[in-house]
């Protein structure tokens, strides 16, 4: 496992200089809008986004929030940080991965997440740590893409997965919302954002 994170890492360092780039047309025509919906449902004080990437979720935190925003590829990490300079934020950024997470145990009101367990290699260790670190009161809010129910839509991506994975280190066709059950959440909302692939997924950790 820590070969195939060590592989996914590097790629994201390699994407890091152009990934803005290639997203801008659909951050204009989506993603802009659903990262709004997103931070709508994060309460504070204490906040954790896991995959802060290059910092896109930024314009959405509070100034009332404590954040703390990670990420295991340092080259993303590096883009995340020039962002809250200008943006005039006060973020604790880190290096760190999901799947092994240096914080105590509930520490966190809110976890939020925006595509990010597409490219964890293992997204039920992933969303075991986050129910760790959370609160018993606390919400995970996650924007994420998955595999669609929806014939012939999911099988033709699981035909694909191998292709964008060898190319991106992203998954097409996870059952995200499957894995946050097992890693020991209730779903309190799951909202179609784009048919069936693009989720709001909030849920609350059993403890």
């Amino acid at each position: 496992m820590r070969d195939k994170t060590e592989i996914i890492r590097k790629r994201y360092d390699r994407a890091a200089k152009y990934y803005d780039a290639i997203e801008n047309m659909m951050e204009k025509k989506w993603f802009s809008q659903w990262r709004k919906l997103l931070f709508s449902h994060v309460k504070g004080p204490k906040v954790l986004e896991v995959g802060v990437g290059t910092g896109k979720n930024m314009p959405y935190y509070s100034q009332d929030w404590e954040i703390v925003a990670i990420d295991f590829s340092p080259k993303m990490l590096e883009k995340a940080k020039e962002r809250a300079a200008k943006l005039n934020l006060q973020v604790d950024l880190r290096l760190m991965d999901v799947q092994h997470l240096e914080f105590s145990d509930n520490s966190f009101d809110t976890v939020v997440t925006a595509c990010v367990f597409c490219s964890v290699p293992d997204p039920i260790l992933g969303l075991k740590e986050i129910q760790r670190v959370l609160k018993s009161d606390g919400l995970l809010v996650m924007l994420e893409h998955v595999r669609s129910k929806k014939e012939p839509i999911g099988t033709i991506m699981d035909i694909l997965n191998p292709l964008v994975v060898g190319l991106y280190g992203a998954n097409i066709n996870r059952d995200t919302v499957e894995n946050v059950k097992k890693a020991g959440f209730e779903i309190v909302e799951e909202k179609n954002l784009l048919s069936d692939i693009v989720k709001l997924i909030i849920a609350k950790p059993i403890k």
